[in-house]
């Protein structure tokens, strides 16, 4: 999740409210407590925001973004589709870990405190080494990544920004539509293989006809009004295999509220 960082300094009062590394960049020390508190938080997956007055932290709170009920499962059906999932945030190391846990995702495949040019240097690395890279988001953060990718996915609940800089918009705040979306474009593309040979077979087989090849050696001749009702019927033919889609059922439900420890 984005944190926003702010100082103000008035009448001599200096305040910050941010993370860790905004404390170090104003030169406040944590006490043992504090990091003694933020490290159990994390551990947990929630993110700390340090509140600093005068160069003295004065007080701690931890926020979480709750998992959505579908996202184990989601990650589960990619991997097991053979997809690499990987874990995309600008929070700690220790808060997405702890994540990353409960989605079975490889701690080698999760990039923290990662900031907004981060994330598409991430996506430009992994097509560096041949890997076709699909980005989902929802966030301002997320809006180079979801450029930069070669297919951007964004949440249709998500920010006009990341909406306007992805590929597909998923209208349904729902990441099962992830795997609507990859099934769909699988079965499209499969469909357009099959019209092509079939339209390619058909017309081989049907123009030398239509031209008389097998008049001088069985007296077999098309007549032209017949060759153009074949004409019309490859093309009717493709038009009906493509409605076919119209029948199309989404992929099977996926588990809810799975976490794993």
């Amino acid at each position: 999740s984005s944190k926003q960082q702010q100082q103000q300094q008035s009448g001599g009062l200096s305040l910050a409210i941010g993370n860790r590394l905004l404390m170090q960049e104003q030169g406040i020390l944590l006490t043992a407590e504090v990091e003694e508190f933020m490290q159990s938080k994390e551990a947990k997956g929630q993110t700390c925001v340090l509140i600093g007055i005068n160069g003295r932290a004065i007080a701690a709170l931890a926020v979480a973004d709750i998992l959505k009920s579908e996202a184990a499962g989601v990650v589960a059906a990619l991997q097991q589709q053979g997809i690499h999932c990987y874990l995309l945030t600008g929070d700690n190391w220790r808060t997405a870990k702890a994540i990353a846990r409960q989605l079975s995702i490889p701690s080698q495949q999760v990039y923290a405190e990662v900031l907004p040019a981060g994330k598409a240097g991430v996506v430009r690395d992994l097509q560096a080494k041949g890997r076709v890279v699909a980005m989902v988001g929802d966030g301002i953060n997320d809006s180079p990544a979801l450029a930069a990718a070669d297919v951007g996915i964004a949440i249709g609940s998500g920010t006009d920004i990341a909406v306007e800089a992805a590929d597909y918009v998923l209208m349904r705040d729902d990441l099962e539509q992830v795997l609507v979306a990859l099934d769909l474009s699988k079965k499209t593309f499969r469909r357009i293989q099959w019209n092509f040979v079939w339209a390619m077979g058909y017309n081989v087989v049907m123009i030398p006809i239509a031209a008389g090849t097998l008049y001088p050696e069985f007296h077999v001749q098309m007549p032209p009004w017949v060759a153009g009702g074949c004409m019309v019927f490859s093309s009717v033919s493709v038009v009906l295999s493509s409605l076919l889609l119209r029948r199309y059922k989404p992929p099977q439900v996926v588990a809810r509220s799975v976490l794993v420890e």
